[in-house]
């Protein structure tokens, strides 16, 4: 599941067609977000960047690997105990040590793709932006000696003494293509909705319920608009084109692994 189930706000436009002068403006607002969460939809839902609060969870060796002693599993002090699955494990008290590290590292897992931190609030004071880094991906790693928090008081409000929270911005971000994209479609869903005999009704080029016509003995035969509907495609050239780069497997959501070792960050969705 992504972080979010819509785009946060709508995407920008930059219109190119015309429109009636005394449009409302509220009109084409409305459109522009039915544009924009049509297109984020049929994009994958990868793309922002969205504002996100996260109460996380520091990546812990303790329940990674099977006992061990050789070099990549961790490194430090040893305390044998026994995980939650029966079996005996080694625990190293000093962290978790990565695959090219020479050393611990602190960090956790932000889900993303992280576009870039807005804040870091530990006991209720914000990081300066030296005391951490973004390694792909999304991880959050701390740079000024110190280590995240083991656990923090989840049922105290975020910024009090206790917790710690991380604001971030997540999602890819907008290009000339995704703009124009979304410029066409907003175009044309406003142009289907005008009144008959509007100045510009019946430019519309979204696909109808027409497939064939015929007349005077010429005989047109137009696609299938399910079909098209069906293929997570518009009929229109700016938008499939955009479309079929991004996303050319027509995946409806982001890919994602999962693991059981890995504890996902706490979100508060209400109030």
């Amino acid at each position: 599941m992504p972080l979010q189930v819509g785009p946060c706000d709508p995407w920008e436009v930059d219109l190119c067609c015309q429109l009636p002068e005394d449009l409302d403006p509220a009109v084409i607002d409305r459109w522009q977000r039915v544009a924009s969460q049509t297109l984020w939809r049929l994009s994958g839902m990868r793309w922002g960047p969205c504002p996100v609060t996260v109460r996380p969870c520091r990546r812990s060796c303790l329940e990674s690997a099977p006992i061990s002693f050789q070099a990549g599993v961790g490194t430090g002090p040893w305390v044998p105990y026994i995980g939650s699955d029966g079996m005996w494990r080694n625990a190293s008290v000093c962290g978790c040590k990565s695959s090219c590290s020479c050393g611990e590292l602190c960090e956790v897992k932000l889900p993303g793709p992280v576009y870039d931190v807005v804040s870091v609030n530990v006991d209720g004071e914000d990081l300066v932006p030296e005391a951490y880094r973004i390694d792909a991906p999304g991880m959050l790693v701390r740079t000024d000696g110190e280590c995240w928090p083991i656990c923090q008081d989840i049922a105290a409000p975020e910024g009090a003494p206790g917790t710690w929270t991380v604001t971030y911005r997540w999602g890819l971000p907008l290009d000339e293509a995704a703009i124009a994209a979304v410029s066409e479609l907003t175009c044309q869903l406003v142009l289907a909705c005008l009144p008959a005999g509007t100045k510009g009704c019946g430019e519309c080029r979204l696909p109808g319920n027409v497939t064939r016509v015929v007349r005077r003995g010429v005989e047109i035969e137009m696609a299938d608009p399910t079909v098209i509907f069906a293929e997570g495609r518009t009929g229109l050239p700016l938008v499939d084109m955009w479309l079929s780069t991004v996303n050319p497997h027509r995946l409806a959501s982001p890919s994602r692994v999962f693991s059981p070792d890995y504890k996902r960050p706490r979100v508060t969705t209400w109030p």
